[in-house]
């Protein structure tokens, strides 16, 4: 099942798609990477999804990557003696670490490290930014604010601290629960929430050994900070521009993702945008016209991959969310200012024998129309520096590693294929012209690219490119 586009399609699984039915028909209408979001659901909900998934790749004969999404810590109010109350703007308000219903003068706050982080004059967001508080005294178990915008305020209602630094580790006691977990499973990524600076993804590194790749989900302003080391810790980056969006002004968000998109594009480290792509289509059956040309100004930037959220885990239109979009991605594709976008904003290769041979792959390839080109990869990085170039042939990945081939369904532009351990550079082009032929990419007399690394096996070693004609005799 071959894909005729580059940019892939990340969906989140829930209670409108958990059955077998819905997972094959939202993987036919366009998904890539299906998204198992922690925060909801139980282990056993997790397993059943998973092993749908699993039976679906059997099935279709094509990779299938796996995403679990951690929590991360979740700062949130305590509950009232009603449930909810009312805040005027003007009037008092306390937080505090008394654990006793709240009311409309005060709430118990359970996160002794905001305490020991604010200061005067500081803000503070309730309720996804709805209401918004100012600080006006504070102790070791207790803030005094001032409401500054009128609200409903009820039950375990999110609290966002903007501008600090919260001495929290990004993986609270669940989520190593749920990580492990996961791991046993066997999920190719696994996103990190609540990453705040380098180290949150040194601790991750340091519990997957791995068995899975990193993808840091940037939904803290603090990170934006840190972003180029971030990126150099993380196997992939998410834009979590509905969490970002509460600490930061609206009109500050859409340059920050390009910033990121174009970080991650130099890196070459896949990108990942996310929230509220589609949002419309939890209750509709199309999107607006403003969310169409949202997603199509992600592919236009050059993203590797667009993830529907509440759209196709909660919403009434699962698969038609999943097709509109592989839809508007593969128009905007089409269009010829999409390959001017691209190639101006390519980057230049770095001074390494990998970048140079995979930056002449895609030359070549725009001077004699090639069909194809095929990268012979066991970690996947050969595949990266590939897409990383956003060529205009397509990129058919082979590897022996299921663990790689499960991986490259998030990267641009690959379409992996899982092969048989390869001896010698004759075979690797028979391999590489067959595979073309069989999987659509190219017919008998095309042209294809080969690039690899000798000696095969070896991690980042791309060091042979070969172009090759498809006959009847591979």
């Amino acid at each position: 099942m071959r894909r005729f586009r580059n940019a892939k399609i990340v969906a989140t699984l829930g209670p409108s798609s958990s059955t077998k039915e819905t997972i094959s028909a939202l993987f036919y209408a366009g998904v890539d990477v299906f998204r198992l979001n922690f925060s909801h659901g139980t282990h056993a909900d997790h397993q059943e999804l998973y092993n749908i998934i699993r039976e679906l790749e059997k099935n279709v004969q094509r990779p299938i990557a796996i995403l679990m999404d951690l929590q991360g810590p979740k700062l949130r109010v305590g509950t009232f003696e009603s449930g909810k109350i009312v805040l005027k703007a003007g009037q008092s308000f306390r937080l505090d670490l008394d654990p006793t219903l709240g009311n409309a003068e005060r709430v118990n706050l359970p996160h002794p490290e905001i305490f020991a982080a604010v200061t005067p004059e500081m803000d503070l967001l309730l309720d996804d930014g709805k209401l918004r508080l100012k600080v006006q005294n504070f102790g070791k178990d207790f803030i005094e604010t001032i409401v500054m915008t009128d609200g409903e305020l009820s039950n375990r209602k999110g609290v966002n601290v903007p501008g600090v630094m919260l001495p929290i580790s990004a993986l609270t006691k669940k989520d190593l629960a749920d990580l492990d977990f996961g791991l046993s499973l066997g999920v190719d990524w696994v996103a990190l929430s609540f990453v705040q600076q380098p180290k949150d993804l040194t601790e991750a590194h340091h519990l997957i050994k791995g068995r899975a790749k990193i993808m840091a989900k940037l939904e803290k302003p603090m990170a934006i900070q840190h972003l180029d080391e971030i990126i150099d810790l993380s196997d992939g980056i998410m834009v979590a521009r509905g969490d970002l969006g509460v600490e930061l002004p609206p009109e500050e968000v859409p340059s920050i993702q390009k910033r990121i998109i174009r970080a991650c594009r130099l890196a070459g480290k896949p990108v990942v945008v996310a929230t509220q792509m589609l949002d419309s289509m939890i209750h509709a059956p199309s999107p607006t016209r403003a969310e169409a040309s949202d997603v199509a100004t992600a592919i236009y930037d050059g993203v590797d991959a667009v993830m529907l959220s509440a759209e196709s885990a909660s919403g009434q239109y699962p698969v038609e969310a999943v097709s509109i979009m592989s839809r508007i991605i593969t128009k905007v594709e089409q269009d010829p200012i999409y390959r001017q976008m691209i190639d101006a904003s390519r980057t230049k290769p770095e001074h390494t024998v990998a970048d140079a041979i995979t930056s002449s792959a895609r030359q070549i390839a725009e001077t004699i129309n090639v069909s194809a080109i095929v990268t012979f990869t066991d970690s996947g990085l050969t595949t990266l520096k590939a897409a990383r170039e956003r060529p205009e042939s397509p990129i058919l990945a082979l590897t022996p590693r299921l663990s790689t081939a499960r991986m490259l369904p998030m990267v641009w532009g690959a379409h992996s294929v899982l092969t048989q351990e390869l001896q010698t550079f004759a075979q690797m082009v028979d391999v590489a012209c067959e595979t073309a032929y069989t999987e659509q990419f190219a017919k008998i007399d095309d042209n294809i690219i080969i690039t690899a690394g000798v000696p095969f096996g070896s991690s980042g070693a791309t060091n042979i490119l070969r172009v090759a004609v498809v006959t009847t005799q591979n």
